[in-house]
């Protein structure tokens, strides 16, 4: 009974691989291996742009001939790619190294987690509809400071927070600050930059670290926040104000510059002004009479596109909320009294069309390392990743199972580093290694100390001294990290079917276009002898009565030498003309009467040139009608002249090989092709089943 139950499964099993097969039969064969109909429709209809999904239409001459043309080209394409893997094409460092280039832009989306990505790129966006301004009381902490340092920076902005909490100025504690890290710096107490009161001006998404932007973006106006760590140290930010974006905009402004010792007659003057401006006067003819701004009151107050981050920010809160065209009232800012008119603003363009740019600046921002970085902590999970840095044996004691040693340490990466680290001169050894356990796993790879010191000799750069131990361990979650990324960036293609076949196709690409190149394109120019010949054999099948053969011909045409004289004053036209006429009635070679022309030149530095030209008569400008005969004619020519020597007129005739070598090298790499083609075709054994092309529709 089970033995006609396991015949009958093999039976039914058998009749469904013959079915398969019959919907899916083999249209092409090349060196033994079988191309199925639906690999070559795929790719067809991909050609052709049209959906695998939709109902084929009536079959029409043109469809079919499209068919059959893309036939001859698929069957062409694959025998070549045969031909070229069995040449080791594929291998070629310089298509290595391109394909490498194309792989890491192709794969960059599949080596992030996208959520994450998108989450950030619509926080940006969110934040984007609002400018801020604000300041900041600014602890600074250098690049890899030591713990005491980070210590006394973190002691120091707490201080600051608390004082401010307490209702002290905040500008002021500012100011405080920045003189302690002016003196620092060896600046003078009168510098400006000891007086800074902490004000940044007005910002927007991706203007600030990213630590930064969102502890402002968080605040309400006037809030103050806890002390906020970025790389470039401690902040306690306040938020000044929040209004709607805006990019750059083109105002027409009026500024009175205020003195304290006529705070108020900067007011009278800014009203008197204003009172002009609503009788209808013109706002360019008030700011030329008012105006201290002397690089715009001259064409009407006018700053035209100027970038958000460089416009005042009281000019931001009065523009924010101004209609284009709309004149404000007289306001004041610590530079004096102003009025603005607004010209034009930028508005914020579709998440969709901003998308781009913030790629762009994302790229060079911290938050760019978070969509990696979550993408690394799902790869862990996948691939069962294991840091035995963070294992334990168990042990028996009694009847109780407890913790033993790890089963793996950094003992020996600290015996093995030294000072030397920080300064980029540590250098690896075999022998510094005596504990060769795995470190971590990450799928079937396993990572041990060896590896793990050489990364830390490839990745050394100069930096603080710090502990070893908070090195090493800074350095292996670098070094976990890299690892576990490469691991996945290894097995996109096996992972994702559709990144390789995308891969596959750029490298097929790759392939054939240096494989065409050095069989066909470069052959053609570079094999002079092979050209010649075929030029030889073939410039006699042509004929001039042909259209399509015009190319080839040199029709009537004229034979002329040009001597040109590039200044009048080395040698005086007449003359020249005497001397060209002479050699030509005497019968001289072009040589002699060139040298007899330089000869009479009152300059010895500058030669007489000369050309020989055979152009056709209806394709040449230079000599009129009546001069198309032999004789000598004289031309003015930029501050000289030219003489040309007519020598005749030549009867239509086939073109040399010079003349027409771009036309040859064309017709010698089709032949070239069409030889290749023939040849491999043979090799391969190439074989076409025309009955399966036939029934195809679509």
């Amino acid at each position: 009974m089970k033995k006609i139950l396991a015949l009958l499964l093999l039976f039914v099993a058998s009749q469904c691989v013959m079915a398969q097969k019959a919907n899916d039969p083999v249209i092409f064969e090349i060196n033994g291996k079988k191309i199925y109909k639906s690999e070559f429709m795929r790719e067809f209809l991909r050609s052709i742009g049209k959906d695998p999904k939709a109902a084929p239409t009536a079959c029409t001459y043109e469809k079919r001939q499209a068919l059959e043309d893309y036939v001859t080209l698929f069957v062409n394409y694959r025998t070549k790619l045969e031909d070229a893997y069995a040449n080791g094409f594929d291998t070629i460092p310089s298509m290595l190294r391109e394909l490498d280039g194309y792989r890491k832009e192709l794969a960059a989306p599949y080596l992030i987690d996208s959520v994450t990505f998108d989450k950030i790129m619509e926080e940006a966006y969110e934040r984007n509809h609002y400018v801020l301004s604000a300041a900041h009381i600014y602890v600074p902490i250098r690049y890899n400071p030591r713990p005491e340092d980070t210590l006394a920076a973190y002691n120091k902005i707490w201080e600051y927070y608390n004082r401010v909490m307490k209702n002290e100025d905040f500008f002021a504690v500012a100011r405080e600050q920045s003189a302690i890290v002016a003196k620092a710096q060896g600046l003078e107490p009168d510098d400006p930059r000891s007086k800074d009161d902490g004000r940044l001006g007005n910002f927007s998404v991706f203007d600030m670290v990213y630590p930064f932007e969102t502890a402002a973006y968080s605040l309400n106006v006037g809030e103050v926040s806890k002390p906020v760590r970025t790389s470039f140290g401690y902040h306690v930010i306040k938020l000044l104000e929040k209004v709607p974006y805006f990019g750059k905009c083109s105002f027409q402004h009026i500024w009175i510059a205020e003195s304290t010792d006529n705070a108020k007659s900067s007011e009278h003057l800014i009203r008197d002004a204003y009172k002009h401006l609503q009788l209808g006067e013109p706002f360019a003819t008030i700011c030329r009479n008012y105006s201290d701004d002397n690089s715009t009151s001259q064409n009407g107050g006018l700053v035209q596109d100027m970038p958000l981050r460089q416009i005042p920010q009281e000019y931001v809160e009065t523009i924010s909320s101004m209609k284009v065209g709309e004149t404000s009232e007289p306001f004041h800012t610590r530079y004096g009294w102003h009025i603005v008119k607004l010209i034009d603003r930028d508005s914020l363009a579709s998440f969709e069309e901003m998308l781009p740019s913030y790629r762009q600046r994302m790229s060079r921002d911290s938050r760019s390392s978070k969509p990696r970085e979550a993408f690394i902590e799902q790869c862990k999970g996948r691939y069962n990743f294991k840091d035995y840095t963070k294992m334990y044996e168990t042990v028996k004691k009694g009847k109780k199972t407890v913790k033993g040693a790890p089963l793996a340490s950094f003992d020996n990466c600290l015996k093995a580093i030294n000072d030397s680290v920080f300064i980029k001169a540590w250098r690896f050894d075999e022998s510094m290694v005596t504990d060769n356990r795995p470190l971590f796993s990450v799928g079937d790879k396993y990572y041990n100390t060896a590896d793990f010191l050489k990364f830390i000799e490839e990745h050394q750069r100069a930096e603080g001294k710090r502990e070893h131990l908070m090195y090493i361990e800074n350095r292996y979650q670098n070094f976990v990290n890299d690892k576990v990324f490469e691991y996945a960036d290894q097995h996109l293609e096996t992972e994702h079917p559709e990144f390789g076949e995308l891969m596959r196709e750029y490298r097929n690409g790759l392939m054939i276009f240096a494989y065409n190149d050095a069989n066909v394109w470069s052959k053609a120019i570079d094999d002079t002898l092979g050209l010649a010949k075929y030029y030889a054999d073939n410039v006699d099948k042509h004929s001039i009565d042909n259209e399509e053969d015009a190319s080839y011909f040199m029709g009537e045409s004229v034979d002329m030498r040009l001597f040109t004289i590039a200044d009048s004053s080395w040698l005086k036209p007449s003359k020249a003309l005497k001397i060209v006429e002479k050699g030509d009635k005497k019968g001289y070679t072009d040589a002699t009467i060139l040298s007899n022309l330089e000869k009479s030149l009152k300059v010895d530095t500058v030669n007489v040139r000369l050309e020989t030209r055979t152009v056709e008569i209806d394709k040449q400008t230079l000599l009129s009608k009546e001069q198309l005969r032999k004789g000598i004619y004289i031309f003015p020519y930029e501050k000289g002249y030219q003489i040309v020597r007519v020598v005749g007129l030549l009867n239509p005739r086939p073109k040399t090989l010079i003349e027409a070598r771009g036309f040859y090298i064309n017709d010698y790499q089709n032949y070239l092709e069409k030889q290749l083609i023939d040849n491999l075709r043979k090799k391969y054994n190439v074989k076409i089943h025309q009955d399966v092309i036939d029934e195809i529709v679509y």
